[in-house]
């Protein structure tokens, strides 16, 4: 008799989805579906507005990763008002990367310490009553404080450069709208320990050094988990380094070929194709050379590092060369090395963030720079969980008349739904039963790309933890309710 597995909904990620699995009468999945069931209206929403608004308003998308609409927004308002996306001034643009690598760091420590960090520590089969970040707290409590702080100093810097830490106005249509005090400066270069960025440096490069120790003792859980072969897409740096604020964008297949060689993003259309299924409000997209079929890839910390050519600061690349080194040089396509990445990524986020306090340019007072006014633009940069579009139009009243996002959920929605599958096939194949470490599993899988489904849907409203078994008639076999 033919069963249907729902997972509803899916915990520990930011928003809500549900995952169903559907089985044959011999038990065999034959189907597995990640959904998004929520609406996302913000593409309608900010239609009619002003353009400045834009960066302000489309942030509430999410309270989790704010930061990164915001400067998507401003950079492509920066094209509409003239000044195209690298004619900023130096003091704006340098304090427009300092907010989004505080961002970075602290979206990065929420996402390992918080939420991924249980999972590994504590064990895919613990009770879920204990495998959260208290029972991390509770096994190794110096870690857990880690985790927090490292957040907390991410938080405080952008407050420090967006004037709030949740929905901050500090970046403007063509620039910012204020700098960085030295004062503020000296509060995180000096600050009294551990709140200060080499605190952070150090603690980041333990962070690493801590999944690297993991990954040792545990590879044969780590490296074959929903394992599979993906093109992988990013923005990355003119000369091919890791750049999370501006580029050209590339994508390489699961041999590490170039399937886009470094293209202008403010293009992307031409490029980049949107698929939809029936079966979710999430969009699928696709590169268009290579098809639907095909051209669907991953963005996030492992597309980063597959698609850069090195890491711009000193550790991080350092430890960047021992990740490459792993997979021969190769892209890397499993997926719990997602986390592996992220830490890097961490690691260098800290590594930025000095560099960029020592600058002093952040003091400077020309804030901004006008040109002449376009009716459209895009604006690209790499959100914590991936590559993140932002495209508007605007009529000679000042009126946003089209927006189009993509954000890295929908990019990797594809992604998420193979995993899924991966996992339901190998979890499900021995004894079709729902069990704790089964539904854990799913979710990990999914976790490995930090989604947040909010900003892909605008969710709304909350859902409690149903796990529903079916027959092919709708009738209900099982049912698990967390």
């Amino acid at each position: 008799m033919a069963r249907k597995i729902t997972i509803e909904p899916v915990t520990r990620v930011e928003g809500h989805g549900k995952v169903t699995i559907h089985l044959d009468d011999k038990g065999k999945v034959t189907q597995a579906r990640f959904h998004i069931v929520e609406f996302r209206g913000f593409e309608r929403f900010v239609q009619g507005r002003p353009y400045w608004e834009a960066p302000v308003l489309v942030q509430r998308l999410c309270g989790i990763c704010p930061v990164s609409h915001h400067l998507a927004a401003a950079k492509a308002m920066d094209v509409i008002v003239g000044t195209g996306p690298t004619g900023l001034p130096p003091t704006a643009e340098k304090m427009r990367r300092l907010m989004h690598y505080g961002q970075m760091l602290q979206s990065h420590a929420l996402h390992f310490f918080h939420l991924s960090s249980p999972d590994f520590l504590l064990g895919m089969d613990a009770d879920p009553a204990i495998r959260n970040i208290i029972g991390v707290a509770a096994l190794n409590r110096d870690l857990a404080v880690q985790g927090v702080l490292l957040r907390k100093f991410g938080q405080e810097i952008i407050l420090a450069t967006a004037g709030k830490k949740i929905h901050g106005t500090g970046a403007i249509p063509g620039g910012v709208n204020k700098n960085l005090s030295p004062e503020e400066r000296d509060s995180f270069l000096k600050g009294s320990a551990p709140l200060n960025i080499d605190q952070m440096i150090a603690w980041a490069q333990a962070a690493v050094d801590l999944f690297k120790d993991y990954h040792k003792k545990n590879k044969a859980v780590i490296d074959g988990f929903a394992e599979f072969p993906s093109n992988h897409l990013s923005l990355v740096r003119k000369d091919g380094g890791l750049d999370f604020y501006h580029g050209v964008l590339r994508a390489v297949d699961a041999d590490g070929h170039k399937v886009l060689n470094d293209v202008d993003y403010q293009d992307y259309l031409k490029y980049i194709g949107e698929e939809i299924r029936s079966w979710s409000y999430m969009k699928f997209p696709f590169l268009k050379s290579l098809g639907k079929s095909a051209g669907w890839y991953r963005v996030g910390p492992l597309a980063r590092l597959n698609t850069c050519d090195y890491v711009p600061s000193s550790l991080a690349q350092k430890e960047f060369e021992v990740y490459k080194a792993y997979t021969d040089g190769k892209p890397n396509n499993m997926s719990l090395h997602s986390h592996w990445a992220r830490l890097i990524e961490l690691l260098h986020s800290a590594e930025v963030i000095k560099e960029l306090l020592l600058d002093r340019d952040l003091q400077g007072t020309k804030l901004v720079k006008l040109g002449k006014r376009v009716s459209e633009g895009v604006g690209l940069i790499e959100a914590p969980r991936g590559t993140l579009f932002h495209h508007y139009r605007v009529n000679a009243d000042d009126q946003i008349t089209m927006a189009n996002l993509i954000v890295a959920t929908t990019n990797n929605n594809e992604p998420m739904n193979r995993a899924v599958q991966w996992v339901a096939e190998n979890a499900l194949s021995e004894r079709p039963e729902i069990t704790e470490g089964m539904l854990n599993r799913v979710e990990v899988a999914i976790r490995a790309y930090d989604p947040c489904l909010s900003c892909a849907t605008h969710a709304v409203g909350r859902m409690p933890l149903e796990v529903t078994l079916c027959d092919s008639n709708g009738n209900v076999l099982q049912r698990k309710v967390r």
